[in-house]
């Protein structure tokens, strides 16, 4: 596939928590030259004792992700090389607000913002952000299969609260492009056919906005 160009130089692939997209993003890195930003997720200490308590760890658990993301998006988009055609990461870094609109309280939550908005200024946002998309009873029998103790219990009342926080973000988003892609039904990982389908997806140009792409298969 390396006669495949992508026509941008920054793209983010997100989901919910399961949806894969930290897999496809090690399997565009072996068959394209980009420079990978994978999320550190398992560095913040506060994320096992969230997950037995969220309404006590919510702010450390989202203040030390948003510092942690910041460090490295900053570290990274600074550092773009010639000889790399794009960056590729597994996460956006408006995510972390998004994240926090789901877990923090409201008086939480406005002080997040003030600092999410003082360290989101200086940042590029991607040219292309793709969502994967995935139904919660996927998500959780995904979450289930790879197996991190401290993830068996997250509910599917929480990932659906996620899912309802990401698309009403992306109905308001009038600048960026956003290809949403059902997974639902394919098998990126396993099938080739369907890798190839969405590297052709991420082939293409796309209007600020929404979109979806759904495959038959």
């Amino acid at each position: 596939m390396s006669e495949i160009k992508f026509p941008y130089q920054y793209i983010a692939i997100e989901g919910n928590i399961g949806a894969g997209k930290t897999t496809l993003c090690k399997m565009l890195e072996v068959d394209f030259n980009c420079r990978l930003i994978l999320e550190q997720f398992t560095d913040n200490p506060f994320l096992p004792y969230f997950y037995e308590n969220q309404e006590r760890y919510a702010f450390p658990v989202e203040l030390f992700f948003m510092t942690e993301r910041h460090k490295q998006l900053q570290e990274n988009l600074a550092q773009f090389s010639l000889f790399q055609e794009f960056i590729l990461a597994d996460y956006f870094f408006l995510k972390t607000l998004l994240f926090a609109k789901n877990n923090l309280n409201e008086e939480e939550n406005r002080l997040f913002q003030r600092l999410f908005n003082i360290l989101n200024s200086t940042f590029p946002k991607p040219e292309l952000l793709v969502y994967l998309h995935r139904s919660v009873d996927n998500l959780l029998q995904n979450i289930k299969q790879r197996g991190r103790a401290y993830e068996q219990d997250i509910k599917a009342e929480y990932l659906n609260g996620i899912q309802n926080t990401y698309f009403e973000y992306f109905r308001t988003e009038r600048k960026l492009p956003i290809l949403i892609i059902d997974v639902d039904q394919i098998d990126f990982l396993k099938d080739e056919k369907h890798y190839k389908m969405i590297v052709e997806a991420l082939s293409k140009t796309y209007a600020p906005g929404m979109h979806h792409l759904s495959f038959v298969v």
